[in-house]
């Protein structure tokens, strides 16, 4: 399997780079939390409502941790943490939360596994090979 592409030209003009192309992922499909417990299931002794069960409490589960400012790791998968988008103060005393601090985001950041020849992979990138996305009849 490949990673579906399709080029885009840059038309930025705040770009030195405004005209040329690029290749942008697509996706085919989303694939929910049921059509995974589906294929888990297939794959092991588990029964599909038991690996609902979990993966719905991991989301719980998580939520709590993250929002109680730890970071989640997930061996062979990757961690998440919670990030703050804010606006700088003149000063320390001038910081107000309320007034400075803009949005939260969570952060992903697959594991990363070095190879013998010190090549760094990270997890879910093994193997990863990519092709553009086949053309449709509503493109021109």
């Amino acid at each position: 399997m490949a990673v579906f592409y399709r080029l885009y030209q840059n038309n930025n003009e705040n770009f030195v780079n405004k005209g040329k192309w690029y290749a942008r992922a697509t996706m085919t499909e989303t694939v929910d939390m049921k059509k995974l417990a589906d294929r888990i299931q297939r794959n092991c002794t588990a029964k599909k409502s038991d690996v609902w069960a979990v993966l719905t409490e991991l989301v719980e589960v998580m939520q709590d941790e993250l929002q109680a400012s730890h970071r989640v790791k997930l061996d062979g998968f990757g961690a998440f943490k919670i990030g703050i988008q804010s606006v700088g103060a003149d000063s320390v005393k001038d910081f107000n939360a309320v007034k400075h601090v803009k949005g939260l985001r969570v952060i992903f950041q697959p594991e990363t596994k070095i190879s013998a020849d010190k090549t760094r992979t990270r997890t879910f990138l093994t193997g990863c090979t990519v092709q553009e996305a086949p053309k449709n009849a509503v493109e021109a």
